[in-house]
């Protein structure tokens, strides 16, 4: 077997087992090579992907954030530490997860909400979209001019400040509009359009139980705000939404407070306010638990008066009444140790009915005062036993003068407590301090432009191969001559790869730019030509058993390239020194006169209808050993033309005048003619396009044929993306390119 008969063994002999082993494998150069054919229409999805990205990241509002830093003190009782014997009645120090939740609070947010106005919403009316954008990038310090006619709208520059809005509560949370006028005068309007009031920036207005002060208004007469008087829990929940606090490091009693929104100016102003506000109650709270137990002590110094009073009283009494007594030295020590007794049992009763109000009779602390009690009581018991040994006089006197030193030691130190308490009322402190006052950073935090960016890139490869899966899922054409070769058991002869070359040269002789010319001829070195040499020598074997030496070319669908290769591969047979004649039997749309720079008159329908003869209809071309019969005049019954006897009689005679005859006739599945012109040809072939049929329309086309006792003997495969075949491997197919180059 020659080299020529190797090159072209079909497909098909192929081992079927190795292809089929082949198929059932993941091909990364198939998906490679799927990935370049779609490379524009991947580039264009992840273009529009980044640029939707980009258009986003124009309209998105920027959102800033603000933070600061409190220290949160460990001391039980801040502002009244010089007090120790009072620390107990003040408490134990708050956790910090606790103090996380009052900042939390509607204690602390409220405060907050109406200090700064916050259930207030006035803002300008920006057109939808685009309009805060544009009006975000305008210069600051003038208005600026509206865009599209639309000068409702606010487009940049325009500030409202509203200092107070009274409304009814049917009116809380809709939302309003006020229209600026001409010298800082403005109207509102509810939601239906109906007036409500006129007012004059700077001065109050109440009308219909609103009452409305607006401090500041800047805007072109007619712009619109919109504004909106929310519920106060409303306007809670939006701050805290956005206000965070946590701890900086754990146990280390600093509070990082951070607050976001997109007003910069205004977020340092109001993390500030939270934090002070925070810092002001926890100073109340210390002052007042100072302010309580002052009140408390300041109701127990008249009674302890009293007691005094009634104890001096009586002691001096008794001793009128029995004259001097003196006490002796051990009576006077036994009186010391009971005074002081009385006095600790007295304070510690004291301090427990104080702890009372905060903790249940099983607290440590509350078990802890009762049995300190119990010791004072039982050790009071013994100095009872040692006064019940003295005379009834020394007791009595012991007694009594007891009575009056307890009382007054007690009076005298709650006097020096409650003047304390006063001082340290006055300069109270809290546990908590501001260490950083709020700061707004001067970057938004979000969007981020980069992250943003790469996410649409990220996204646009993604949808574009999504897009390319299911594009080819329900694209069934053919794209591998392989299918054709083992679904309809027919060889493929040759596989032409695409040309760009031929493309260039289709759409300039279609334009007039160009005249006869011919890829073969002009562009030896082409690829898509050497495969056309391919096929020059595998017509050979189609014509082996053949009685007439002409080939009939034609296809299930126009467009697939008939012509192409009826034209080019006429030319490579005339160059093997073969004498060829192409005939255009497209009578309807042939066209193969404009490749030779021929005119299309006189030609296969004058020679039918008898007003020409063989000699006048047969062209030579530029090529050497190359003739054309074109079309000739478009009939109006084409298929009638075809059938009648002289149309045989042409191709008879033609057979006997050339070596090879080649026919390009219309697609079958179009029209019937080239069934009609089969039946007088030696041999048919049928082109088929990459991409371009489904295999049940070439299966119809074969079928067709052979329905009008026409066979197919082989296929040729057009246009065959050489750039994907590259990245192919297995059994799927090779491509090669071998020319000549100088040295």
């Amino acid at each position: 077997m020659s080299a020529d008969q190797m090159t072209n063994v079909p497909i098909s002999s192929q081992p079927q087992n190795a292809i089929e082993e082949g198929e059932d494998e993941i091909n990364l150069g198939e998906i490679l090579a799927t990935l370049l054919e779609f490379k524009w229409l991947i580039i264009a999805v992840t273009t529009l992907s980044v640029l939707m990205g980009a258009a986003w990241l124009y309209v998105a509002t920027p959102i800033y954030k603000a933070d600061g830093l409190l220290q949160i003190e460990d001391q039980k009782s801040a502002g009244l530490t010089a007090l120790a014997e009072l620390q107990p009645l003040m408490g134990e120090s708050v956790s910090v997860q606790a103090q996380q939740e009052i900042l939390n609070s509607r204690m602390i947010l409220g405060r907050v909400v109406d200090q700064l106005k916050l259930d207030i919403k006035a803002t300008p009316d920006y057109v939808p979209v685009i309009g805060k954008a544009i009006a975000r990038r305008h210069a600051k310090g003038s208005l600026a001019e509206p865009l599209f006619g639309l000068a409702d709208y606010a487009w940049g520059g325009e500030q409202i400040k509203v200092e107070s809005l009274e409304l009814p509560n049917g009116l809380l949370g809709v939302p309003m509009r006020l229209v600026a006028g001409k010298n800082g005068s403005y109207q509102l309007f509810n939601e239906e359009g109906e007036k409500l009031l006129d007012g004059v920036v700077g001065q109050p207005v109440a009308a219909k139980d609103i009452t409305l002060f607006v401090s500041q208004l800047t805007a072109r007469p007619g712009t619109r705000f919109n504004l909106t008087r929310v519920l106060d829990q409303d306007a809670i929940s939006n701050l805290r939404q956005n206000f965070l606090v946590k701890e900086r490091a754990k146990q280390s009693g600093v509070l990082e407070a951070t607050l976001q929104g997109e007003n910069s100016a205004q977020l340092g102003l109001i993390l500030d306010d939270i934090l002070n506000s925070y810092v002001r109650q926890n100073v109340e709270v210390r002052s007042a638990e100072a302010a309580n137990t002052l009140k408390f002590l300041e109701a127990q110094l008249p009674v302890l008066k009293t007691q005094v009073d009634n104890a001096e009283a009586a002691f001096n009494s008794y001793r009128q009444s029995r004259g001097s007594v003196d006490l002796a030295m051990e009576t006077q020590g036994v009186l010391s140790s009971i005074v002081d007794v009385d006095k600790e049992t007295v304070k510690l009763q004291q301090m427990r009915d104080e702890l009372r109000q905060q903790f249940t009779p099983e607290h440590p602390r509350m078990q802890a005062l009762d049995s300190q009690i119990e010791r004072l009581k039982a050790k009071r018991g013994q100095f009872d036993n040692r006064v019940a040994s003295l005379p009834a006089t020394q007791q009595t006197v012991l007694r009594l003068q007891r009575d009056v030193e307890v009382s007054n030691k007690l009076y005298i130190e709650l006097l020096n407590s409650a003047q304390q308490l006063r001082v340290s009322k006055a300069g109270t402190v809290g546990d908590s301090r501001i260490i950083d006052s709020a700061v707004v950073a001067s970057k938004p935090i979000s969007p981020k432009g980069a992250l943003i960016l790469a996410v649409s890139l990220l996204m646009g490869l993604l949808f574009s191969v999504v897009l390319i899966w299911v594009m080819r899922s329900l694209r069934v054409m053919v794209e591998d001559p392989d299918k054709i070769e083992k679904q309809l058991g027919l060889p493929v002869y040759a596989t032409i790869p695409h040309s760009k070359i031929e493309v260039t040269l289709a759409r300039d002789i279609k334009n007039g730019k160009r005249k006869g010319e011919l890829l073969a001829i002009d562009y030896p070195d082409e690829i898509a030509v050497e495969s056309l040499r391919s096929l020059r020598t595998t017509i050979h074997f189609a014509l082996l058993d053949a009685d007439k030496g002409s080939l009939l070319i034609t296809g299930p669908s126009p467009g697939i390239g008939k012509s192409f290769i009826s034209k080019n591969l006429g030319a490579v047979l005339a160059q093997s020194g073969k004498r060829v004649a192409i005939v255009d039997a497209d009578l309807r749309k042939g066209h193969i006169h404009r490749e030779f720079d021929m005119k299309r008159e006189i030609g296969v329908s004058e020679f039918v209808s008898g007003t020409a003869s063989l000699s006048e209809i047969v062209k030579l071309s530029t090529v050497p050993n190359l003739s054309v019969i074109t079309t000739g005049q478009r009939p109006p019954n084409p298929s009638e033309l075809l059938m009648h006897p002289n149309f045989a009689e042409l191709l008879e005679q033609l057979g006997g005048l050339f070596d090879i005859l080649i026919v390009d006739a219309p697609p079958i599945l179009a029209v019937s003619d080239a069934a009609i012109i089969g039946r007088h040809t030696g041999a048919t072939l049928m082109v088929a396009r990459a991409g371009k049929h489904p295999i049940r329309e070439i299966e119809q086309a074969v079928k067709r044929l052979a329905q009008s006792g026409v066979q197919v003997k082989g296929f040729v495969f057009n246009d065959m993306d050489t750039v994907r075949q590259r990245y192919r491997y297995g059994y799927h197919g090779y491509v090669y390119n071998y020319s000549y180059k100088d040295n």
